[in-house]
């Protein structure tokens, strides 16, 4: 487990030297997994690097490539702004930006500490679904200055992917760049995670014979991740909601609610119920966890209508799942890599960005998530489907492209595409 563990960790990452990123693993097997990760990170100083798309060798070549030829495509596109998809690379080009202030389960960090995972997200871009990424971390907490400054630098991108910006920022932040930016942007920590819990959920239904709109549906953890989910499950159609945070059941009307959670209040827990998680979890058809380690107990699992549970705080889930199923669970899923069914946002970034810049859409969509969680869920044939296996693993091949292809059909079909 161990071993596969670092490879999906550590294989997105280019060649050095005569080594592969294999062969330098098996070197470095004694290490623990940080280590060997905070080695490699030494070794390499960074995981990415720009590479020229034209060699310049000659004096021809350095005419065309920049002065004097390079002046003819600027004039094309102070015509017409649109040829900037089509003469530079704009068009394959996503800004994957934080401001340090989630990152991953460290919190808030700061913007350069953030670097290592930007650049792992930009190498995932690569190596999936051929996507140039480049990393950039905004010094500010400012939601304003944020937005301004992303805005300000749009035009250099064909997307643009927020990431680790802690709630309730990241939900304005996002909302406004939608409104300004005549690109994708796309919060992945809120739906690149609900796609995923989505197509996960799609299959899951089918294993347990449960019925798509009857479901109750419990999330714990009612931050950016958790709202995202609830909101595109309840948009999908998969039943009652009910989100849980620290204090228990939210309910409308309820004070001390942040906007996201006020937003959501009004279309989720139907019934107005009120109480603990545990109250929540009685008669439950799914758990989604996206909060902290060990809340939840196979006695409580026990409480559940043939529970699905998905427990994905990381590295330690809300229920380990062995304990999950000791209390009769039918299916469960994580966020970590050594159990079945890993619940990745790997499995839809890639193939959702792939899809907008190749079809040239202006926005990522409803429609267009809707499809990339469909597409995901399709992956795994009826003959495949089984309570271990209702998503892709994150290295299948043919995730990203099968999913990129949804996406846009999605796009035009939705009149997102530019004109």
């Amino acid at each position: 487990m161990r071993d596969l563990y670092l490879e999906i960790l550590l294989i997105h990452t280019p060649w050095w030297g005569d080594v592969s990123i294999i062969n330098y693993y098996k070197e470095t097997h004694t290490m623990d997994i940080n280590q060997a990760s905070l080695q490699m990170h030494y070794d390499l100083h960074g995981k990415i690097e720009v590479i020229s798309r034209k060699k310049i060798e000659t004096r021809e070549d350095l005419s065309l490539a920049y002065t004097p030829g390079v002046a003819e495509p600027c004039r094309v596109i102070a015509k017409d702004y649109e040829q900037s998809f089509k003469l530079t690379r704009r068009s394959n080009l996503v800004a994957v930006i934080t401001d340090g202030t989630a990152v991953l389960g460290l919190g808030d960090i700061g913007p350069a500490a953030g670097m290592p995972v930007m650049e792992g997200k930009c190498a995932l871009f690569k190596e999936f679904a051929d996507v140039d990424a480049f990393p950039l971390c905004i010094d500010s907490k400012d939601t304003d200055t944020i937005v301004q400054t992303i805005y300000l630098i749009s035009k250099s991108f064909g997307g643009i992917n927020l990431e680790d910006i802690a709630a309730p920022r990241c939900f304005e932040i996002e909302r406004r760049l939608k409104e300004m930016c005549d690109i994708p942007v796309f919060h992945d920590d809120q739906h690149g995670t609900a796609i995923v819990v989505a197509a996960a959920l799609l299959n899951a239904i089918k294993v347990t014979k449960k019925e798509m709109g009857k479901l109750r549906i419990v999330i714990n953890g009612a931050g950016a991740a958790g709202i995202a989910i609830g909101k595109h499950l309840i948009n999908m159609g998969f039943g009652n909601v009910i989100m849980c945070d620290i204090n228990g059941i939210i309910c409308e009307g309820d004070e001390g609610l942040n906007p996201g959670q006020e937003e959501i209040s009004h279309i989720s827990n139907l019934n107005h119920e009120h109480g603990k998680l545990a109250d929540a979890l009685k008669d439950a058809d799914a758990f989604i966890g996206v909060s902290r380690p060990n809340l939840v107990t196979k006695e409580m699992v026990s409480t559940m209508n043939n529970g699905i549970v998905f427990a994905m705080a990381n590295p330690t889930p809300e229920i380990m799942p062995d304990e999950a199923l000791a209390g009769g669970a039918a299916v469960v899923g994580t966020g970590r890599s050594d159990f079945p069914n890993q619940i990745n946002n790997v499995l839809a970034f890639p193939g959702i960005f792939r899809g907008a810049l190749d079809c040239g859409a202006r926005d990522i969509n409803y429609d267009m998530k809707v499809a990339a969680a469909q597409a995901i869920a399709e992956l795994v044939t009826p003959d495949k489907l089984s309570a271990e296996y209702i998503i892709p693993g994150a290295l299948e091949e043919g995730v990203a492209e099968h999913v990129a292809k949804r996406v846009a059909e999605a796009a035009v079909k939705s009149g997102a595409i530019r004109k």
